[in-house]
């Protein structure tokens, strides 16, 4: 297919005079905005940002009316670019999709080619999404914290906000690399499911008690952290000589209020976690490594349902009524 059809659904998000609303719409070629690559959308997944922004309980969208879904998986329809032939199967996380310009979830998307990367081989598109932005933070996340030296010899690494996307995918990612997990979740019924993905130990947060000191007995080697506020200043006095935090959530709040004592009496590294903006080069091999040697081995367990862009909703007000686990893969094309 050369040309787009006349028009095509997408899950549109409108703030205006009658109010903030979202629902599917049909769309043409002229609501795409600008972009050198049209792709035909086959998958996309549902992420508590995209929960945000569907419903208006976050200020997400920097402009109206737009297409939702920060993920997208597909193949190319037209190209500007030499680097991407129609007919090329391909990615797009983050980079502003759902934010500044039309996001995932819409049966055509038109972005630049700055922003695309290859589908490598090893990966399909519906895996591709399974992974979406969540496996690519938790990606990033080990990748930084790798780069600064952590290693499986190290010992533990700890996850927070464990039941949620991005701790699911990190902990079966870091058990398949060879690290020592242990997870920390709210979730006490979904302890069997963790352990099932790699977790060699979970703990409720419900039972942890910091002490109030500036350091406190160090326990783990490192930690990827998706709850920041008061998790993430308990973890960081707990953390062991040289290790790394990864912090790449806020479900827990966004403040911290911490002391400087971990840094610079234990060398514990505060690494930001920013896979919307990460640069294209180390976008493009972690998605290589996710196909191949960090491809985590449990990703239909990961997955928790697969719904169409009329379960857009149920999904979000699952998300954010704490009561959703793993990842939602959402199905595009028709």
């Amino acid at each position: 297919m050369t040309h787009l059809p006349e028009t095509f659904r997408a899950f549109r998000i409108h703030n205006d005079d009658a109010g903030y609303r979202s629902g599917i719409e049909q769309i043409g070629p002229g609501d795409l905005g600008e972009g050198d690559i049209c792709v035909r959308v086959e998958y996309s997944s549902a992420n508590y940002k995209d929960a945000l922004a569907g419903t208006g309980k976050g200020k997400i969208l920097q402009k109206f009316p737009l297409s939702g879904g920060i993920d997208m998986a597909g193949t190319v329809v037209t190209s500007g670019s030499e680097r991407f032939v129609p007919g090329s199967s391909v990615i797009v996380t983050g980079c502003g999709l759902s934010e500044s310009r039309n996001g995932g979830y819409s049966e055509y998307l038109r972005v630049d080619s700055s922003s695309v990367v290859p589908l490598p081989q090893g990966l399909s598109t519906r895996e591709a999404m399974i992974l979406g932005t969540a496996g690519f933070t938790a990606a990033l996340s080990l990748y930084r914290m790798e780069t600064n030296g952590q290693t499986p010899a190290s010992g533990p690494i700890v996850v927070t906000g464990a039941s949620g996307g991005v701790g699911s995918i990190a902990i079966n990612l870091l058990s398949h690399a060879g690290y020592e997990v242990h997870a920390i979740s709210g979730k006490i019924e979904e302890f069997d499911w963790l352990e099932s993905l790699g977790a060699r130990q979970c703990i409720s947060r419900h039972d942890l008690h910091w002490g109030q000191n500036p350091l406190e007995k160090a326990i783990w080697a490192g930690c990827i952290d998706n709850v920041g506020g008061d998790m993430l200043a308990g973890i960081s006095r707990v953390i062991q000589l040289w290790g790394n935090i990864a912090c790449c959530g806020m479900t827990g709040g966004y403040g911290l209020h911490t002391t400087v004592f971990p840094m610079i009496l234990r060398g514990v590294s505060l690494l930001g976690i920013s896979s919307n903006n990460c640069p294209y080069e180390t976008r493009k091999t972690l998605w290589d490594r996710l196909a191949n040697e960090w491809k985590p081995p449990m990703l239909n367990q990961i997955l928790c349902r697969e719904v169409g862009l009329e379960g857009l909703m149920p999904a979000f007000n699952a998300m954010l009524a704490g009561s959703s686990r793993g990842r939602t893969l959402v199905k595009i094309a028709a």
